[in-house]
């Protein structure tokens, strides 16, 4: 019974922490207008991976490994967007 609480607890909270776990990095990107110190190979290896966690989870039909994936997914196109528009800017 604790088990049908628990882990869909455990797995809602890594969706949400993995969802916006970039927007500290987009908010920092926007206000400095340098993102000097961030690894395009990251960011590119990153994409790519959770991706595969959509395919994943199209594959298993789990909306929400797809919804979250999706949103950062999402995230991570606007941060590579911020690289190729900030990436020789000096702070």
């Amino acid at each position: 019974m604790a088990d049908k609480i628990v882990w869909p607890i455990i797995g809602s909270t890594a969706a949400i922490l993995t969802m916006f776990s970039f927007i500290p990095q987009i908010i920092k990107a926007l206000r400095t207008k340098s993102m000097q110190d961030v690894s395009i190979i990251t960011l590119l290896q990153l994409s790519f991976g959770v991706f595969l966690w959509i395919l994943y989870g199209i594959h298993l039909r789990d909306l929400i490994i797809i919804a979250a994936n999706s949103i950062t997914l999402l995230s991570l196109a606007v941060l590579l967007f911020l690289y190729s528009s900030y990436r020789n800017i000096q702070p």
